[in-house]
């Protein structure tokens, strides 16, 4: 079970980032046509999601190191994702032209996120502390 709870949130995040890397990278730099594909995409959200591959490859490391960083990228990955969200919203309000699968995209991605820093933190962060002998007051 322990290596479960390493090696698939590892799997699940290089995928995700290397997804995410590749798409919003087609579109940022105009590779495979995308671009034109892609419709009314927001520039700053195409970077934010660019950034989030490369936070996700390195938590997914994270992972399978079971270092106790790992939740704090992905925390500190979802707040920039929070942050950007706010930014979209203010876009569209602005009357900023967009796609709707754009929300709909950023919300997605803020809940894998979150997901997956529960997982960090209920599977590295408390295997770390019961290694040292500090028990979780949640218990």
């Amino acid at each position: 079970m322990r290596q479960l709870s390493k090696y698939l949130p590892a799997f699940v995040l290089a995928a995700f980032g290397g997804l995410t890397i590749f798409m919003s990278g087609s579109v940022i730099f105009d590779l495979f046509g995308i671009r034109a594909k892609e419709g009314n995409f927001v520039p700053f959200i195409v970077w934010t999601n660019f950034f989030a591959g490369w936070a996700y490859w390195v938590a997914a490391y994270g992972f399978v190191k079971e270092k106790k960083w790992t939740f704090g990228v992905l925390i500190s990955f979802l707040v920039i994702l929070i942050a950007a969200f706010v930014g979209l919203k203010m876009h569209i309000e602005a009357g900023g032209i967009y796609e709707e699968r754009t929300v709909k995209a950023m919300m997605f991605r803020m809940g894998v996120t979150t997901i997956l820093a529960i997982v960090a933190f209920l599977t590295i962060n408390k295997r770390a502390n019961k290694d040292v002998g500090i028990e979780s007051p949640f218990r």
